[in-house]
């Protein structure tokens, strides 16, 4: 686990100054606080901040073969490392590591970009072949690891763990792009295909990029998909049992490590089955790490400490305010662009609390996603058997017309927001599934923009991407191209990113065995009654899981991190709030309608509607603005 940054340039090989790379590595360096090493060639140079997981005193990078041929840059983990080390030993590679980084050399030179599709693991790298001067940059499968770059004024690419590492170059405009901003205040996290920075762009998750001297522009190419096409048959039993299989190999594959290494746990299914998996698998205690709530709603730990007894695990804990928002600050630097998933603040502390006791932590992030675990799958899955019974036409006319009618009802249950539902009905399936998981709906978005943004704009939508994914999904129902879209956006964009962030700042590697992709492949193809049935999701998971833990483990309504933003903006926040209305990085902009913004404020604050989570998203956006444009 590292952070890696480097300089390419495709059209003539220009001088690169070791000390501008040097400060790109710095700027992440939290990413790697073990070491830290430079290289340069004509026209190309690579830096790298080290964790050290595995070959603890070998595998210095940046890493080149024997004949200088082929050189790489290397941040995550290989799980099959051995496996690959073996095969390309018979075919005649000789090793001087012991470390996974190797490998992936010595993969490249034998199998080139086909190497890819051998590879288990979570990584983002860049290899440069020397004699064919090109540079090959790839991303894992999933979008565990990040990976930025940018073209630059001087035609040098940039690229990056962090947009922070790009920052660091003098020649990178900082220019923002509102269009990145509609997406911010749709989803609470800037998506993989957008930046706040105009021209920085993320590789996505299952994509390489070869660029070769003198030919030009290169397009990243998919090398990677989850298919929902095809269905697994069989028995529940049959089929679990499979299941099962893939989620033990998923966990022991990533056990692997030279340093300590535990678990996040939260008491909730995924996380459980990750610790009971490593407990069977372990001849030592696992070590693992809760955070509670002194709010007795929102705190797990009776039922982690359950999970923790059941298993003899090495358990540690630590109670948190439920009001504690004092590390704004801290995940403002931690991401760079704005996030405005709340629960960061738990995510943060439980690694830093990990980080205490291990190098690395496996979590449960990740099956909610690959097995259908949230309730907008069940949400979503009814609205659509109710489309099928009427015409289109007809179904705009009737929900339309009645969903506009009905009061709006931010504060009751999604059961009880009648509104929401109905206008659901009217729409169109991935319509609807695209506004279902945002948080400020689209006509909020257009009161609090200027008339300056909307003419810049020019007709983006945050939710085209969505509508895009379920169109063109490999799929053969709604819960499929609803899952398959998550995995795309959700998934990279926000779980994904907080997990590497959180755990990054504090120099922790988290490891999502759940998201191994053998499983995620197979997971994909069970019939959607095994995934999702009589309104429980992960149906198939928890029967599988009922030998290893007990039902009220399995069985109980998901609580997850709950963070009171709403709470906060009517209390303790709710001066800042106000403020909003007066920020100067806000106006400045000339993106928002400041008095629109005024009127939200106020009218959360009154209790008249709704708004904590727009309004935390405006408090992350402009800290990130002023951090990053200032």
């Amino acid at each position: 686990m590292c952070g890696i940054a480097g300089l390419f340039y495709p059209a003539t090989p220009k001088p690169v100054d070791p000390a501008r790379l040097r400060a790109m590595a710095d700027a992440i360096a939290h990413r790697g606080p073990d070491g830290a090493g430079v290289w340069t060639a004509p026209g190309v140079g690579f830096a790298h901040r080290r964790l050290s997981i595995i070959d603890l005193e070998g595998s210095p990078q940046p890493m080149a073969t024997a004949d200088a041929r082929l050189t790489i840059v290397f941040n995550g983990e290989i799980y099959n490392y051995r496996e690959l080390r073996e095969e390309l030993q018979r075919r005649g590679a000789v090793f001087a590591t012991d470390g996974d980084t190797e490998v992936l050399l010595h993969g490249y030179a034998a199998w080139g970009a086909a190497m890819l599709q051998r590879l288990n693991g979570m990584f983002a790298f860049a290899i440069y072949d020397a004699a064919t001067q090109t540079l090959f940059l790839a991303r894992d499968r999933m979008g565990v690891k990040p990976l930025h770059w940018a073209e630059l004024s001087d035609g040098a690419i940039a690229f990056g763990s962090e947009l922070k590492a790009l920052l660091a170059h003098p020649l990178l405009r900082r220019k923002p792009d509102v269009r990145a901003v509609e997406d911010y205040l749709a989803y609470g996290y800037v998506p993989d295909d957008a930046c706040l920075v105009s021209g920085v762009n993320k590789l996505a998750a299952g994509h390489y990029m070869l660029i070769e001297r003198g030919k030009g522009a290169a397009k990243p190419r998919q090398w990677w998909d989850v298919s929902f096409a095809n269905r697994a048959r069989g028995s529940a039993a049959a089929l679990g049992e499979e299941l099962l299989a893939r989620m033990r190999d998923g966990v022991r594959s990533r056990m692997v490590a030279d340093v300590p290494l535990g678990a996040f746990l939260s008491g909730g299914v995924d996380s459980s089955a990750v610790v009971a998996l490593m407990a069977e698998a372990s001849r030592a205690a696992v070590k693992t790490c809760t955070i509670g709530f002194d709010e007795a709603g929102h705190d797990e730990r009776s039922h982690a400490a359950a999970v923790a007894e059941r298993f003899a695990t090495d358990h540690h804990v630590r109670v948190v305010r439920s009001d504690d928002f004092g590390l704004i600050d801290t995940l403002v630097a931690a991401f760079d662009e704005p996030f405005a998933d709340a629960s960061a603040l738990a995510t943060y502390q439980v690694a830093a609390l990990a980080r205490e006791h291990v190098t690395v932590a496996l979590s449960g992030d990740g099956a909610d996603e690959a097995m259908a675990g949230y309730r907008r799958y069940r949400f979503q899955a009814a609205e659509e058997r109710v489309r099928g019974l009427l015409p289109p036409d007809l179904r705009r006319r009737v929900f339309g017309t009645l969903g506009r009618a009905y009061p709006k009802a931010d504060w009751a249950p999604r059961p009880l927001r009648a509104k929401t539902t109905l206008l659901a009905l009217a729409d169109d399936g991935a319509e609807a599934y695209a506004r279902s998981v945002g948080v400020t709906t689209p006509a909020l978005r257009r009161a609090l923009f200027s008339d300056t943004a909307r003419r810049a704009l020019a007709g983006h939508r945050a939710q085209d991407r969505y509508v895009a994914a379920m169109r063109d999904a490999p799929a053969r129902d709604a819960i499929d191209r609803a899952q398959y879209a998550d995995m795309k956006i959700w998934l990279p964009g926000d779980i994904l990113n907080k997990s590497d962030r959180t755990s990054m700042a504090v120099g922790l590697e988290a490891r999502e065995p759940l998201l191994d992709h053998r499983l995620v492949e197979f997971a994909a193809t069970l019939p959607q009654a095994m995934r999702l049935r009589g309104g429980e999701g992960k149906w198939l998971m928890k029967r599988s899981l009922e030998r290893y833990l007990p039902r009220d483990i399995l069985y109980r309504p998901k609580m997850g991190f709950v963070t009171p933003v709403s709470a906060w903006f009517r209390g303790a926040l709710a001066g800042e709030a106000a403020g909003l209305a007066r920020s100067r990085v806000l106006g400045d902009s000339g993106w928002f309608d400041m008095g629109e913004i005024a009127r939200v404020a106020e009218a959360h604050r009154s209790g008249r509607e709704e708004h904590g989570r727009t309004l935390w998203q405006f408090v992350m956006l402009e800290r990130s603005l002023k951090r990053l444009f200032a």
